[in-house]
């Protein structure tokens, strides 16, 4: 988290409103822990990572719909095993099976 501060400071300081999702759980192994954090502004600009990667577009519309919506939620992110390789570029996909993320808007 600390390594978003200062793109989420940069970002307030200008005005932009800024969302921002933190891994809460994760069952089995994935490629960042709980406590991984990404933030988004409403430009659509990212800084940090939750997933490594497979589910990080998911992430960012839910991010702009906080946004938007003004209301924190909590997401599970998962994939089956069936289509662990069609989600992207990620050595193991399938670590993201069941990511759960907590998006809320920074005040």
């Amino acid at each position: 988290m600390r390594e978003l501060l200062d793109d989420i400071e940069r970002w307030r300081a200008a005005g932009k409103r800024v969302a921002v999702a933190r891994v809460v759980d994760m069952e089995g192994s994935g490629p960042r822990d709980p406590g991984a954090a990404m933030a988004v502004n409403e430009d659509g600009e990212v800084a940090g990572s939750v997933s490594g990667g497979c589910v990080e577009g998911a992430v960012l519309t839910e991010g702009l719909s906080v946004l938007r919506q003004g209301k924190p939620r909590l997401v599970s992110y998962g994939i089956a095993d069936d289509d662990a390789f069609a989600v992207g570029p990620s050595s193991d996909t399938r670590s993201c099976a069941s990511c759960w993320t907590r998006c809320s808007a920074a005040d």
